[in-house]
């Protein structure tokens, strides 16, 4: 809350939320009793939560209510439906969410983070805004990649690999590093944001930090250490993907396959299809870490390959997308 400013009231509900996860069929999710208790608690949790939110918006009467998607919406997006209160919602994911899939209907406007042709809205009320972000994620020159290069203590003469599973790290992508990391450092520098649950285990295992490699548990300044970077490799996660797409970075992509709807696998899908990054499947990452390797390799010894790359994907950037979500808040008050 304090990095809003302490003039924003922040109020709670309680929600619940349906589990599911792309790996497993159908029956599996049935045939699993403590995942079907949870599904059940969480239900009336829902319905705890739309008492909760009609008492708060009969209280507040906002003109507007917006919502992001995650399963605490639901309630909320229930209870502007029942008071007739305009609302807004906003899908980062290529794959619409539950959530945003049963609010969709009573939406007022829908804003999309990805282009319209990946979803199933109606048309005529669904604009494509992309993500807002941090406005220090951004392209960076030579001289200013250059010098962030300095102030992260990196070797001048050697590419920079950025390699980072988002705040909480990605395990496999973390322990693809670790096998490799000899194979790596042949051809390139290496910064790793293991997140902080494995960094103690990796920390034992891996050299002392120098000019050519550096592990942190997480990283606070993002834009900067992306200002530093030649290529990066990281999760699919929607946010992250157009940070990086903001700073016309040579990306590859490790989508999570076991995501609830498969939604890295299909945010991976939008960005490939346009030839703006490498995907990398994690199950062939896990065999061997010599497919991911190769894929910055590939990036590194092809410039002019990598730079085409980046200029698609920054394509993708929508640098207004706050302002234009602001548009149509205000619209819909109308």
């Amino acid at each position: 809350m304090a990095a809003f400013g302490d003039g924003i009231p922040t109020q709670t509900i309680v929600a619940g939320k349906l589990r599911r996860y792309h790996h497993l069929s159908l029956w599996q999710h049935i045939t699993w009793p403590s995942l079907m208790f949870r599904n059940i608690g969480d239900a009336f949790l829902v319905g705890v939560g739309v008492l909760q939110s009609l008492a708060k918006l009969i209280l507040w009467r906002p003109d507007v209510v917006f919502t992001k998607g995650g399963y605490v919406c639901l309630p909320v997006g229930i209870a502007a439906h029942i008071l007739r209160i305009p609302l807004v919602i906003h899908d980062s994911d290529a794959h619409p969410g539950l959530t945003n899939r049963a609010l969709s209907k009573w939406a007022t406007y829908i804003a999309t983070g990805a282009p319209l042709e990946y979803y199933e809205y109606p048309k005529h009320k669904s604009s494509y805004v992309g993500i807002p972000i941090d406005s220090q994620f951004r392209i960076y020159t030579k001289d200013e990649q250059k010098k962030a290069k300095a102030e992260w203590g990196m070797h001048p003469d050697y590419p920079l690999l950025v390699v980072t599973g988002g705040g909480l790290g990605a395990k496999r992508i973390n322990d693809a590093i670790a096998r490799a990391l000899h194979e790596f450092l042949e051809f390139t520098s290496v910064i790793l944001v293991a997140g902080a649950g494995q960094y103690d285990e990796l920390r034992a295992l891996m050299p002392a930090d120098s000019n050519r490699f550096q592990l942190y548990p997480f990283i606070a300044t993002m834009p900067k250490l992306l200002a530093a970077a030649d290529a990066v490799v990281t999760r699919a996660g929607a946010t992250t993907i157009l940070e990086l797409s903001a700073s016309y970075k040579p990306t590859i992509l490790v989508p999570n396959a076991k995501l609830t709807g498969g939604h890295q696998l299909k945010n991976a899908k939008v960005y490939e299809d346009a030839k703006a990054v490498i995907v990398v499947d994690e199950e062939e990452l896990l065999a061997s870490a010599d497919v991911l390797v190769s894929a910055v390799k590939d990036l590194i010894d092809n410039p002019q390959k990598a730079n085409a790359m980046a200029k698609r994907f920054g394509e993708f950037a929508k640098p207004r997308a706050a302002q234009d979500v602001a548009k149509l808040i205000l619209k819909a008050r109308k």
